[in-house]
């Protein structure tokens, strides 16, 4: 079997790491010293960047101006992202973006992607629910215009036809929705389909009230209260949540592989400085072990990361369907992070703590990784039906 990267992919991570060698992890004010959001909006200078590289267009299609590449080359794009901590909505904008270039109105399509490609147009998506605990889709429905009010009379099937859909509920936790155009919100319908819409944020009925994640970074609650939008703007095809919440998933996966890799790198570079008795620290069998450690953490992590990114790219079957990978990977994502950044942080001894040392902004962005789309336990459960669902052997 050959694990190598194309081409084109491994040109997509030098690209990535040419844009982000500028980029410094403590360019926005630290969490730890501000209340409230560290910043008001993302990082300008760099979406721009991404935007100039063509690092934001990397997996549309090049009729809309893009590189034509896959998941597997955002996820590679993603880690190296995390590294520096960049605050920008990369992962939910492309991923936004690829669903809808994979089942979105064609109209919508053409108009949308090559404006998000070239960074004009920022997209974001609810994938928290309410709660953060239950499905994303059950905290909004989506009815036809006109359901119960005779507009829609003699229609069957729920579709909204040229009426358009209204939508009522509530995303809680939806990065960077103050500052994004369009807003990706999972709903169901009344027979309890997934539907994916797409909300201008400025639309009626849309009210976004400020909330502020583990890292500093600006979420919103939204809440949509009678919100129309036009057909072409719900996608209701079949799998379209389901996919894009997989791959929201195991793009979260790829920054925890990116932010544990540089920890341990840092951690690494303290413990071989650092001297006790006249040796460094790195030297003593107590922290060469619980460093070896985390190594093997990240490798596992990596490992089924790509399992995951690969399942999802190419729609490969398998004993379990494509979620099982991706629950696999972010189990070890979850886990895995949550304990590199605590050896780290032991490995340091005082020093961890100190705020003029990035190391404590990246056990905050740790944190928010871990939880986002579920810990790990929430997908252990997912794993389990999955298997009780499709016993293998």
């Amino acid at each position: 079997m050959d694990f190598t990267f194309a081409e084109e992919q491994q040109a997509a991570v030098e690209a990535a790491r040419a844009v982000f060698s500028d980029v410094a992890p403590d360019r926005a004010p630290s969490p730890a010293l501000t209340p409230g959001a560290v910043a008001e909006d993302i990082d300008r200078q760099l979406w721009h960047e991404l935007a100039r590289t063509d690092l934001l267009g990397l997996t549309l299609s090049p009729d809309h101006g893009g590189a034509g590449l896959d998941p597997i080359a955002l996820c590679l794009v993603l880690r190296e992202s995390a590294k520096v901590l960049a605050r920008v909505p990369l992962l939910e904008s492309c991923a936004v973006a690829m669903a809808l270039q994979r089942y979105g109105d064609r109209t919508l399509v053409a108009e949308l992607l090559p404006r998000a490609g070239r960074g004009e147009l920022i997209l974001t998506v609810g994938a928290n629910g309410r709660s953060g605990h239950d499905p994303a889709e059950l905290a909004v429905s989506a009815r036809p215009y006109g359901a119960g009010d005779g507009a829609d009379e003699g229609k069957t099937d729920g579709s909204a036809g040229d009426s358009g859909w209204v939508l009522d509920g509530v995303q809680s936790a939806v990065p960077w929705a103050q500052v994004a155009d369009r807003i990706a919100v999972p709903a169901h319908t009344d027979g309890g389909h997934p539907v994916l819409a797409l909300v201008p944020r400025t639309r009626d009925g849309v009210t976004l009230a400020d909330q502020v994640s583990t890292n500093g970074e600006r979420l919103a609650e939204v809440r949509l209260d009678a919100v129309r939008v036009e057909a072409r703007e719900l996608i209701d095809a079949a799998g379209c949540w389901d996919w894009l919440r997989s791959l929201l998933t195991t793009g979260t996966c790829a920054l925890a592989l990116g932010l544990g890799e540089r920890v341990l790198a840092m951690t690494a570079e303290y413990t071989g400085k650092r001297e006790q008795f006249g040796f460094p620290v790195a030297t003593f069998q107590a922290v060469a072990v619980q460093a070896a450690d985390r190594y093997i953490d990240l490798r596992a992590m990596e490992a089924t990361l790509w399992q995951a990114a690969w399942r999802i790219s190419t729609d490969a079957g398998g004993p379990l369907p494509a979620a099982g990978d991706v629950a696999v990977a972010k189990i070890w994502a979850s886990d895995g992070v949550r304990r590199v950044v605590q050896t780290a942080q032991h490995l340091h001894g005082g020093f961890g703590a100190d705020t003029d040392y990035p190391l404590h902004r990246y056990h905050a962005w740790a944190k928010q990784i871990e939880l986002s789309l579920g810990p790990a336990a929430a997908h252990e459960e997912a794993l389990g039906d999955l298997l009780a669902a499709h016993p293998l052997g």
